[in-house]
């Protein structure tokens, strides 16, 4: 019943996060270790089963707007642009993941590196937030490749656990001229190929550990996962038609402080 507890909690802290500029892979790297959850294997293979929750939520919020790429490609204009764009924005992070992953992983994936880039995330924030932002592209419908391939390059950074994919992506869309609302509606449909490849891929990699135990731990994690996305996915679409990220810089920062101080006063003993 404890590790069920503690899979529930990790679900709803997945999906809470997945799509705030807060990081969720680091808030799942710091929860671990303060629930001190399963093996790191298994834990590896539970964290990318909720990500598909997390992503699942995504299609299902915007389904209506989703459905004409898979069905009317060759028709809709609109639908194959988009598709383009998120194809476009999906490379440059795909091909160094494909290249140092399994470097960033090795030395990256522990708590005081991802405190330090909560800081630093949330000091660009606030630096973001204080400059005149310039819109020249107020809808996804009106992005075109090169400004699609822009946002990809910046969601290179989120390579770095603690970074925020949906972080890196926002802000990104803000400096090259992106609306808030274009801007944070791309970060939800560029999620969809960048997740769930890297689901599949880590799957695939951690089979080996999947056994009858970790089956009702998935499943519960994978529904908190999905519930949670879903009402941060429509929350975060009402906050930033009428705020700025301020609140996450302050949040990031707060939380990336903590965990370094007790981590330098020895107060908890986090991963390394």
């Amino acid at each position: 019943m404890e590790l069920y507890i503690k899979s529930l909690i990790m679900g709803i802290v997945e999906g809470l996060t997945e799509f705030l500029p807060v990081s969720s892979t680091g808030h799942l790297i710091i929860t671990g270790d303060v629930l001190e959850f399963l093996g790191k294997d298994q834990r590896d293979m539970f964290e990318i089963v909720i990500q598909l929750g997390a992503i699942l939520a995504v299609c299902w919020e915007y389904r209506k707007r989703l459905t004409p790429v898979l069905t009317r490609l060759h028709k809709d204009v609109h639908a194959r642009q988009l598709a383009i764009n998120i194809a476009v924005a999906f490379i440059p992070a795909g091909v160094l993941a494909l290249l140092f992953g399994k470097f960033i992983k090795a030395h990256l994936f522990s708590a005081v590196p991802v405190a330090t880039a909560f800081v630093v995330g949330g000091l660009i924030i606030f630096g973001v937030e204080r400059k005149q932002h310039n819109v020249s592209v107020s809808a996804v419908d009106a992005m075109t490749w090169k400004d699609a391939l822009k946002v990809g390059v910046a969601q290179c950074f989120a390579l770095i656990p603690g970074t925020s994919r949906s972080g890196a992506t926002i802000i990104g869309g803000l400096l090259f001229g992106l609306s808030r609302n274009a801007a944070t509606e791309f970060s939800f449909f560029l999620a969809i190929p960048t997740l769930g490849a890297a689901a599949v891929y880590d799957l695939l990699k951690y089979r080996g550990v999947l056994d009858a135990r970790m089956a009702g731990l998935l499943a519960v994690g994978f529904i908190m996962s999905f519930a949670s996305a879903l009402l941060a996915v429509r929350g975060l679409v009402q906050y930033v038609s009428r705020h700025d990220f301020t609140v996450f810089a302050w949040y990031r920062m707060a939380f990336g402080t903590i965990v370094l101080i007790t981590s330098y006063l020895d107060v908890v003993e986090w991963s390394r």
